[in-house]
């Protein structure tokens, strides 16, 4: 029997690469990971210690940032009754939208500068946030962004009906949402743009967007305030859209094999599955602590012994531990189990799904991440970690004989040349060969592993839930995927004697 389980895929960073935006695959023996979008941002803020008169500063600042904040709402305030005293609600209902900005867009975009269609068949209408605004006595121009793009809208004042113009120049400010309603125009500039002849304040914004040329550059609000960070950096949607792309093409591709998605209990009696500290709530009916759980591996297993043959699950997985920008204590994985199949069989599952998420995002397997070309055509290599050792350091393990010491003394004599303390002392405090080997590959090979990586053949000291290796003692059926240094995956044939699995 495999398992595999693919760990939660999102946007950790600002701007992910390609690759961030895939996934991380794994077996439970698979395991796929992915980080959390709000991905801690204790670790992405500088460490340094301020000097005094730099707290100050920054104190300072920050009072400054509040008091201006809150008199832009408090004149914002004044707007929204100056509007209703004038029989406009400033929160509406609703509008109807003829386009999206980027419909108009393409459907115009052979429009010449100049040019402008005033008939009835080209009278539209739009809605959406006001990002910019200029305003040049009888004219303003305003940008006009939906979730598909940005259009301008060309405002004059004999056009609009009675005061509005005024309202336009005077209430309506960077952040409102609005609606409008026109004819299509391309300025003598090239700017597309509707003409309007009638717009709606949809929803008075009472505070401002961050700042137009610096934008919003605090690591730990864009965390932390997902929404203001999507307002100032739109290409950040793009992450949350291709995301969702790819959760469609991985159930996609799973279910064309036979797969059926299950829900499996959030709250457990106990955490299992995993070695991970769980968070713990009580149940006051119950009269119990529960477990938010650490993993959806036992629950799944137990859909097998009931007869299912292929299943996964999408779940939530929150873990009481550390917190970075590659690590969450709130992600989403995706686990898989197959009767009567190995560990070869999940390698090639998890390719299969790499690839299509890749061309259903990207429309192509080659990826420029950060600098590096990434080939994601098939077949990806397989080999290991024995022999990828051996590659990289020199360091036979094969021919180590069963001497720790001895083995470390070699392992130090052929690497130790500008080791760092730290990973000398890892070394030195590795308790089995098999920890010893994992190790060295940890240092050593897995920064070197960009391309598509399969490493197989894990030590069964390493690897307590995966089914020893048939043809080698001391190594078990298990392979993770690397790509660009980052293990992507994890997975391996299920260990399934039961007495082995008590020991």
């Amino acid at each position: 029997m495999e398992g595999l389980k693919v760990w939660r895929l999102s946007s950790s960073i600002a701007r992910p690469s390609n690759l961030r935006q895939l996934f991380g695959l794994g077996t439970s023996s698979g395991l796929v990971r992915c980080l959390d979008n709000g991905a801690a941002a204790a670790n992405a803020t500088n460490t340094r210690f301020p000097s005094r008169n730099r707290r100050a500063s920054t104190s300072t600042s920050t009072s400054t940032n509040t008091s201006d904040r809150e008199a832009v709402r408090a004149i914002r305030l004044k707007k929204v009754e100056q509007l209703r005293s004038k029989g406009t609600e400033p929160y509406g209902y609703k509008w109807d939208r003829s386009h999206s900005a980027k419909e108009l867009q393409e459907i115009y975009k052979d429009l010449n500068n100049g040019e402008e269609l005033d008939s009835e068949s080209h009278h539209v209408s739009i809605a959406g946030r006001i990002v910019a605004r200029r305003a040049f006595g009888k004219l303003a121009f305003l940008t006009l962004r939906d979730d598909s793009g940005t259009i301008q809208l060309y405002c004059e004042k004999e056009r609009l009906l009675n005061d509005q113009f005024e309202q336009l120049k005077t209430l309506v400010d960077i952040g409102d949402i609005l609606g409008a309603s026109g004819s299509i125009k391309r300025t003598e500039k090239g700017e597309l743009s509707v003409k309007v002849d009638s717009f709606s304040i949809l929803t008075k914004s009472l505070l401002p967007l961050p700042d137009k040329f610096h934008g919003l550059t605090d690591i730990d609000k864009r965390y932390r305030q997902r929404y203001v960070d999507m307002i100032a950096n739109p290409e950040v949607a793009d992450i949350f859209r291709k995301r969702a792309k790819i959760m469609r093409e991985i159930r996609k591709t799973v279910e064309s094999r036979g797969f059926v998605e299950v829900e499996t209990p959030v709250l457990q009696g106990a955490a299992g599955g995993a070695e991970a500290r769980p968070f713990v709530t009580y149940h006051n009916s119950l009269g119990r602590d529960l477990y938010l759980r650490i993993a959806t591996e036992l629950h799944l297993k137990r859909m097998l012994v009931g007869g299912f043959e292929k299943v996964y699950e999408i779940g939530r997985i929150f873990r009481n531990e550390g917190i970075s920008t590659r690590h969450n204590p709130e992600f989403t994985t995706i686990e898989m189990y197959e009767a009567y199949s190995d560990y070869q069989s999940m390698m090639d599952m998890a390719e299969e799904i790499v690839t299509q998420c890749a061309l259903e995002v990207n429309g192509k397997l080659t990826i420029d991440y950060q600098g590096t070309e990434i080939q994601l055509q098939r077949p990806w290599r397989r080999e290991t970690m024995h022999n990828l050792v051996k590659e990289v350091t020199g360091v036979d393990f094969t021919e180590l004989e069963d001497d720790l010491k001895v083995a470390k003394d070699v392992v130090l004599k052929a690497v130790g040349l500008g080791l760092d303390s730290k990973d000398k002392s890892s070394i030195e405090a590795c308790p089995s060969l098999g920890h010893l080997l994992n190790e060295v590959f940890e240092i050593f090979v897995e920064p070197k592993l960009l391309q598509p990586t399969f490493v197989l053949d894990y030590p069964i000291e390493i690897s307590p839930l995966a089914k020893p290796h048939r043809r080698h003692a001391g190594l078990t059926e298990r392979f993770e995927l690397f790509i660009c240094g980052r293990e992507l995956a994890n997975a391996f044939s299920e260990l399934t004697d039961p007495l082995d699995q008590v020991m």
